[in-house]
Formats: C-alpha cells, structure tokens, sequence
C-alpha cells in the first residue's frame, strides 16, 4: 500500500483517533496528579489578624491549615492591645495556598525609655528632626527674648526643665523655649551679667 492511499485509509483514522484518545487520558492523568500534589487551585484567604493576640493567632490559623512566624516585636503602639498583632505579611484577605506562612509583628507592653539629646544652642530646624528620630513628639513651643532666633535654649517636660541626658518614654511631648532673636547684643551681655551677678543680702545693723 502506498503512503498517500495509507495517509486516506480507515486505519490510518482509526490509529490517530486511538493516539488523541491516549493523549488526552494522559493529560487527564496528569493534571489531576499536579492537583493532588500542589494542591493546585485551592486557595485560602488570609484572615485579619490586627490586634489578636499569638495563641489566638494560633488557634485561627491552625483552622485553615495555615502557619505563621513570629518577625519581632514593634515599638509601643496605643492604638493596638499589649501583646497583639500589630502587622502581618501577607495581608488580609490575599489567597494562599495551604501550610503558607504568615509573618506577623507584635506590639510591646508599653514605651521603652530614650535619653533627651543635647538641643540646647540647636536651631529649631535641627531639634525637631532630632527629636521625632528618638519617637519623641514635638510639644509647645515658647519664644523669650535672646539674640538667637530660633535657638533652642531650654527642653521641658510637663513643665519640668530637661537637661541631655535625661530619660523620658517614648511618645512624649518634648517643650521648646527659643530664642526670638530680638535683643540686642548689649542687652544680652546685661541680661547674663545680672544674671550672674550675686545677690547681696543685707545686714541689719544691731539697735544699741
């Protein structure tokens, strides 16, 4: 028999319906294999974890068969319980596939202490940056007469005078006394010679 009458005949048909047949069982085969194994195209969505606390994290996440990993703790957050989640990776409601874990952040029990820098004879400019680098807050802001404008010539807190050094929690206001650059050069050098001059009490004479 020759090619082209082969190519035209019954069989030839026959054989290439059987190879589709196979062909398509396989694949068949195949791909339900590649979902038992991958378990491809089941998807769980992750919950919202925000402010539960780790066992409650735990025993969420271990009902759908998802795990999760514990980053570290973040600073002190008033906004959010002690102890609870403050972040997540991924977030919610992003699809996963089962065993995913999710990254999480706790907040701590309150807010850590940090030492007030030297601002004193800093600009207003240079204090501030200073001050929020530290997770403190800017808090009022006072002008007295001094020849530096916006120099810094005093830090309170809750009306107490700060000094470099000292410690206060995280999150506090931080009071500024600058200068509002309107004495004179002369006044100045008065002012911190009064200042500095003693005080000269006087002596009663004893009555005779």
């Amino acid at each position: 028999m020759s090619l082209r009458k082969y190519l035209t005949s019954r069989v030839f048909f026959v054989q290439v319906l059987i190879a589709i047949a196979i062909i398509a069982a396989l694949g068949y085969l195949f791909m339900h294999w590649l979902t038992f194994t991958t378990d491809h195209g089941h998807e769980i969505e992750v919950p919202n974890l925000s402010k539960l606390t780790e066992e409650q994290v735990e025993e969420k996440l271990d009902e759908l068969d998802l795990d999760y990993v514990l980053l570290d703790s973040v600073d002190y957050r008033s906004d959010f319980p002690q102890y609870s989640v403050v972040e997540q990776d991924p977030t919610p409601g992003t699809k996963v596939k089962v065993g995913r874990k999710i990254y999480i952040k706790i907040n701590t029990s309150g807010f850590s202490s940090v030492r007030i820098p030297d601002l004193v004879n800093k600009t207003y400019r240079e204090a501030v940056p200073t001050l929020k680098a530290l997770g403190l807050e800017e808090g009022s802001v006072t002008y007295v007469p001094n020849l530096g404008k916006d120099m810094v010539l005093e830090m309170r807190f809750k009306g107490r005078n700060l000094k470099a050094g000292d410690r206060v929690l995280k999150s506090s206001k931080i009071d500024l006394v600058l200068g509002d650059g309107k004495m004179s050069y002369e006044e100045e050098e008065k002012a911190a010679d009064t200042l500095a001059a003693p005080i000269e009490e006087e002596i009663p004479v004893d009555e005779q």
